[in-house]
C-alpha cells in the first residue's frame, strides 16, 4: 500500500489534484474532514478545547464556534500551538487507523493523505512519497481574492499564517505546478498516477 502525503498552501490547487487521484482510484483521507469530525459536538477533543480557551467556543448548537475560536488563536503562536496540542494526536490517531482500514480492505491501494499542514505535524512519517501542490503566493494571494472573495489584506493573512512555501518545497519528493491550467495540472497528476500504478 503506497501512502502518499499531499499538501500544499491555502489556494495551492490541492483539491483539483486530491479529486484527480480519487477519480483514478485512490484511497484519500482528507486531514480537514477528519479535523471537524473530532471536534464534533460532545467530543472529549471539543470539550478540552472548551477548558483551554473557554466555553464560548461552542455555540448554542453544542457544535464548534470556528470563528470565536480562530479569533482567540489566529495570529498568536502559542494559542495555536495549544490548540494543535490538543486536536493533533486525535487527528492522528484517526488518521491511521483509516490508513489500517484501507490496507486491510486492499493491501494494493495508494492511499492519498490530504493534508495541509504536513509540515507542521507530520513530515517524519513514513510516507512512500510526499506530493507538493505548488503555485506562487502572488498567484494564490490573487484566487482568495477573486475566487473566495477575501479581502486582500485577509488573503494575504491566510497566506502568511502557513509556512513558507520554501519549506514545503523542501521535503518535496514530487511537485505539482498549479499556476497554469487545470488541464496542465491534471496532465501532472495523471503522470503521478502512472508512476505509482507501474510501482505497484
Amino acid at each position: 500500500m503506497p501512502l502518499i502525503a499531499l499538501t500544499g498552501g491555502i489556494a495551492s490547487g490541492k483539491s483539483t489534484i486530491s479529486a484527480r487521484l480519487d477519480e483514478h482510484g485512490a484511497v484519500l483521507v482528507d486531514a480537514d474532514r477528519i479535523v471537524r469530525e473530532v471536534q464534533a459536538a460532545g467530543s472529549p477533543v471539543l470539550q478540552r478545547i472548551a477548558a483551554e480557551f473557554g466555553a464560548d467556543v461552542i455555540g448554542e448548537g453544542g457544535e464548534l464556534d470556528r470563528p470565536v475560536l480562530g479569533a482567540k488563536v489566529f495570529g498568536d503562536a502559542e494559542r495555536l500551538a495549544a490548540l494543535n496540542a490538543i486536536v493533533h494526536p486525535a487527528v492522528r490517531a484517526e488518521s491511521e487507523r483509516r490508513f489500517r482500514e484501507a490496507l486491510a480492505a486492499d493491501p494494493a491501494a495508494v492511499v492519498v493523505y490530504d493534508v495541509p499542514l504536513l509540515v507542521e505535524a507530520r513530515v517524519d512519517d513514513p510516507w512512500d512519497l510526499i506530493v507538493v501542490a505548488h503555485a506562487p503566493a502572488s498567484e494564490r494571494l490573487r484566487r482568495l481574492i477573486e475566487l473566495r472573495g477575501m479581502t486582500p489584506q485577509d488573503a494575504q493573512a491566510r497566506i502568511d499564517a502557513q509556512v513558507p512555501d520554501e519549506r514545503r518545497l523542501a521535503i518535496a519528493d514530487v511537485v505539482i505546478d498549479t499556476s497554469g491550467s487545470i488541464k496542465r495540472t491534471i496532465e501532472q497528476v495523471d503522470a503521478l498516477w502512472e508512476r505509482l500504478r507501474a510501482a505497484r
